[in-house]
């Protein structure tokens, strides 16, 4: 379907703007030893084609997604981040545990933290450049 991401990665998606997402992004590239993951921001052009192939509206759904080409099968919110947490290393993969809880009430934390990540983390002009060493890891 998108042929810019291999079968064997996974494309997060994030709001390229949002400190709170740009640093979300860096603790799982430093922890992704398996290198599965790939990245691109919801504003780029990857993020809308991908983002209107699903008929998400990113309006309504404030969130990171997370894109399975090998599935063409695309998560989000909390269930997006646990899916990532699950390919990580010890300790991070043990917050697989809160798949227990509904994902409802998972996705109802995620929300608010997510309405209040600006007024928390701050917010960027515009996004965010990697650097020469992490570019490999980002579409764009």
């Amino acid at each position: 379907m998108f042929n810019d991401i291999p079968k064997n990665k996974q494309l997060i998606l994030f709001d390229g703007v949002c400190n709170l997402c740009n640093s979300s992004v860096l603790f799982v590239i430093k922890r992704d030893k398996k290198n599965k993951f790939l990245f691109a921001p919801l504003q780029s052009d990857i993020g809308k084609t991908i983002t209107q192939h699903f008929k998400i509206d990113t309006e309504q759904v404030d969130s990171i997604l997370l894109y399975n080409p090998k599935k063409e099968k695309i998560y989000y919110k909390s269930t997006a981040a646990l899916h990532v947490a699950k390919q990580l290393n010890f300790p991070v993969v043990l917050m697989v545990i809160f798949f227990i809880i509904p994902s409802f009430v998972r996705d109802w934390v995620y929300d608010f933290v997510a309405k209040n990540r600006y007024k928390w983390y701050g917010k960027k002009e515009a996004c965010m450049i990697p650097t020469p060493e992490l570019k490999a890891k980002f579409l764009m």
